[in-house]
């Protein structure tokens, strides 16, 4: 691993390697932070704490439930769609305790993205939210899934205002639709009926399966990046080590505003800050930027971690002048590319740089981030974290020298184990121990790599990927279209929003229907931003649309 200078400042603190074998599981990882840390908070949300030992008493009883109440038995997996409310870490934890492995599943997902995840996974069980249940009885006769744990957001509120929260969100509000799953079993009563055993851990080693994250990794469809115990912890250790010049154990107190089904939420936010015995306040929905920032307010804060288009959205709104930055340490970026507009506005706000990071669903996922020590630089991915390799590789397998672009390529613990029952893709990422991430950097001088471009046509709306082939496959279903190709466009908020050309078959097809469908099918952030019709679409002489001439004609036009 490359000698950093910066590091030799922090000899005992931020070690150049961890190890990744500390723990034999993320179940002695949680056990050791409950020893340490015991009745400290370890999680809130909507006002309400849970301490480190309620964690460990709760997702025991959860475990139980799944071991001796179901069907479900060690290495089933079991999805989990929620955003983030407190019975999330609990069914989290309960899930990995019971030696099964958690499917992390986007709430907002469409039942056709639903029926593919759950029957890629073979998930055998889900917990969800009620306001998403309906979306789960349309396409639960095409899945495995038999065990259903139904979750309100009141159900860890405590009795009195539990009950309000849920009258509101069914009665008031009218959040969720009507649903029927007669076999649903609801999370209070599946707390109650694990406390009447007593918690037995199965064997579990650290090369077993814990989690499926889903991507598109750096080509086609969405895949299922099988995550190790040993590959999580690597990256919670690595994590610990980058945070520690700056934070101190015991003493943090974190803004957890990115849904932990987000894979970089949910290593950084859920299991790093339970490392350090930090708190982390959940924020279900940071899209109401008024709620989001009464929260702020209320909490004094000292990490925070978000992507550009959660950052942009706080610096925009003139209440966020009046929170207390006292105990601000550390804001930190990834997902997508941090803007600089952004990152100034947020220092004269705040006082506080944002770092940023880097990683993928891959990699656990962080492999890089800057400095905590006033070293950072602006538009620049940072440096590898401990026990982590860095390489830049041209087309030609051949690795490049400072400030030679080429492809990153990385190697360490954090590393997944392959995608999902799906060898052929996992060969054309790997080489050997290392990973080909698809996009295109170079190192500078000092050490630090810059993102340039990416390798495929992934495109990147507030961090969340979307898979062009999806987006085209939806609208060719409707009667209308003839032809459609599918690319990411610069966006000043987003990132990226997808744009979509449209060679019409029907003359009366509109870009209304053509929305109105993909409503129908696609989760927000997939939908396209823009239509444009065409009369014709570039393509190869074998046939094939060609969506980097579609690019270029962008980029022209924007000229």
């Amino acid at each position: 691993m490359k000698d950093y200078p910066w590091l030799a400042q922090y000899p005992e603190a931020t070690p150049h390697e961890i190890d990744p074998d500390i723990y034999p599981s993320l179940v002695a990882f949680l056990a050791d932070c409950v020893a340490k840390f015991g009745d400290k908070s370890a999680y809130e949300n909507l006002g309400v704490e849970i301490s480190f030992n309620d964690l460990d008493v709760l997702s025991s009883a959860f475990a139980n439930y799944l071991m001796h109440e179901t069907n479900l038995k060690k290495g089933d997996r079991v999805a989990l769609q929620m955003p983030n409310v407190l019975q999330y870490p609990v069914a989290l934890f309960g899930i990995l305790k019971a030696g099964m492995v958690v499917v992390n599943t986007n709430p907002q997902y469409k039942p056709s993205e639903m029926e593919h995840q759950f029957t890629n996974a073979g998930a055998k069980g889900i917990i969800l939210l009620n306001t998403f249940a309906f979306k789960l009885e349309e396409i639960l006769p095409k899945t495995p899934i038999e065990t259903i744990i139904i979750a309100e957001v009141g159900d860890m509120l405590g009795t009195l205002k539990g009950a309000l929260v849920d009258f509101m969100i069914k009665r008031v509000k009218r959040m969720v639709p009507d649903y029927d799953l007669p076999t649903a079993v609801d999370f209070q009563d599946v707390i109650k009926a694990g406390k009447q055993h007593t918690y037995v851990q199965p064997e579990i080693k650290n090369t077993d399966l814990a989690l499926l994250q889903y991507t598109g990794g750096t080509t086609g469809v969405a895949k299922g990046a099988a995550l190790s115990h040993r590959n999580l912890i690597a990256n919670i250790e690595q994590v610990a080590a980058w945070m520690r010049p700056r934070l101190v154990e015991g003493e943090e107190v974190t803004i957890t505003a990115l849904p932990l089904y987000h894979v970089f939420a949910l290593t950084v936010n859920c299991f790093g800050m339970l490392k350090i015995g930090a708190k982390s306040v959940l924020i279900t929905d940071p899209r109401k930027m008024g709620d989001f920032i009464k929260v702020l307010k209320n909490h004094p804060f000292s990490v925070i971690t978000g992507v550009n288009t959660l950052f942009n959205g706080l610096v925009q709104r003139p209440e966020f002048q009046n929170v207390n930055f006292e105990h601000l340490k550390v804001a930190v970026a990834g997902g997508m590319a941090l803007q600089k507009a952004v990152a100034d506005k947020w220092k004269y706000l705040t006082g506080n740089d944002i770092v940023e990071g880097y990683g993928l669903s891959e990699t656990s996922p962080l492999l890089t981030c800057n400095p905590i020590d006033g070293t950072e630089k602006l538009g620049t991915i940072g440096l590898p974290v401990p026990s982590t390799e860095i390489k830049i590789v041209n087309d030609e397998g051949e690795t490049q020298g400072v400030g030679d672009f080429g492809e990153i390529w990385a190697r360490g613990p954090q590393v997944m184990m392959g995608y999902w029952q799906n060898q052929a893709e996992t060969d054309i990422v790997m080489e050997g121990e290392w990973f080909k991430t698809g996009d295109i950097g170079f190192f500078d001088s000092e050490g630090y790599i810059k993102i340039v471009d990416r390798k495929k046509e992934m495109i990147n709306v507030s961090g969340m990927k979307v898979f062009p082939n999806e987006v085209e496959d939806v609208i060719a279903q409707l009667e209308g279209v003839l032809e459609v190709g599918v690319i990411g466009v610069a966006h000043k908020t987003s990132g990226e929003v997808v744009k979509a050309f449209i060679v019409k078959k029907d003359k009366n097809l509109t870009e209304d229907m053509i929305m109105k469908h993909c409503r129908d099918h696609l989760v927000a952030y997939k939908m396209p931003k823009f239509i444009e019709f065409r009369e014709e679409l570039p393509k190869s002489t074998v046939g094939k649309i060609l969506r980097k001439e579609l690019r270029k004609e962008e980029i022209a036009n924007a000229i």
